[in-house]
């Protein structure tokens, strides 16, 4: 939460309580839950809270560094409270997203091309296919 408390400061983010709430929700989950999924948990705490706080909230959070969009195939953005580097894995099937540590991808390389083209500000390998679960129920 140090961590937080600091980056909000930095950013001229006030410290409300919805913010710390919707924080810390995100802090506790152990996948990569969409802005419905938060909201749900976050109306425990703030039952009047709207739907369009809490995703305009994680979306500050992803500008400041605080978390991280999944990006993926489908509408629904997911959110990710690791920001170290790393790597994603989806499920085609059950739609679950895994982070993996790979080294050879972090040094992947920018296309000469592209770096004349665009500024590239970060790389993320999203890999897709069956999970383990999923493969057992094959």
């Amino acid at each position: 939460m140090d961590l937080f408390r600091a980056t909000c400061k930095e950013h001229n983010l006030k410290l409300t309580p919805q913010r710390i709430v919707i924080y810390t929700e995100l802090l506790k989950s152990k996948n990569h839950p969409s802005a419905d999924t938060l909201f749900k948990r976050v109306r425990k705490t703030f039952p009047d809270i709207s739907f369009d706080t809490v995703n305009r909230t994680l979306l500050s959070f992803s500008k400041i560094g605080l978390a991280t969009i999944v990006e993926g195939h489908s509408r629904t953005r997911r959110y990710d409270k690791n920001v170290d580097i790393h790597h994603h894995f989806k499920c085609l099937r059950c739609n679950s997203i895994i982070d993996f540590y790979d080294k050879a991808y972090d040094r992947l390389k920018i296309p000469d091309d592209l770096k004349k083209r665009f500024t590239v500000l970060n790389k993320r390998v999203v890999l897709e296919g069956i999970c383990h679960k999923c493969r057992k129920n094959i």
